[in-house]
């Protein structure tokens, strides 16, 4: 399978239907262990869209009510291969899967308060880029050269995105409110 990479690095593939196969799987992992403490869970990030080149990491977005419910899981989520990391951003909790002892990543799962922003806006960016393939388009251009320009400087390849990012952010607000 072609999902995992060294912690750190950078590459990016062509899209492929595994990955949309592998998130459910961690989706359905996911929602046995959580059970009443999720409100829905879903595949995003650069895997989820369809014709751009990837990563091969698995990026899922937990939506919970609140994170104490959440936590009461981390034994048995980790006895499940998903491994807490850290608080990720304010209000955002992330989560690991992959070869930890070898230091691969395979799968980010972001664990966000249901319906506020940062939920918003991994469901909005998705969507958007799914529905507007020339603006897909430009994102892929853009995360390969940076893959090529950045193969071992991850942070380096992430800021290179971010204006594009906050872009399609916007622009992906304003479509979903006529969507």
């Amino acid at each position: 399978m072609s999902i995992g990479l060294k912690r750190g690095t950078v590459a990016v593939l062509p899209h492929k239907t595994e990955w949309d196969i592998a998130a459910q799987e961690t989706i359905n992992k996911l929602k046995d262990i959580l059970k009443d403490d999720i409100v829905d869970a879903q595949h995003i990030g650069s895997t989820s869209i369809r014709n751009i080149c990837a990563k091969p990491i698995i990026d899922i977005v937990v939506g919970v009510k609140c994170f104490d419910r959440m936590m009461i899981h981390n034994e048995e989520l980790m006895a499940n291969g998903i491994v807490y990391r850290r608080q990720d951003h304010p209000g955002q909790h992330l989560y690991v899967c992959g070869d930890i002892d070898n230091d691969i990543q395979t799968h980010f799962i972001h664990v966000v308060i249901w319906g506020q922003k940062a939920w918003n806006n991994y469901i909005n960016m998705r969507d958007y880029l799914n529905a507007h393939e020339e603006i897909a388009k430009e994102y892929s251009d853009l995360k390969e050269r940076l893959a090529n320009e950045y193969p071992e400087d991850r942070p380096a390849y992430t800021s290179g995105k971010s204006v594009f990012i906050e872009t399609v952010l916007r622009s992906a607000e304003e479509w979903r409110k006529h969507d």
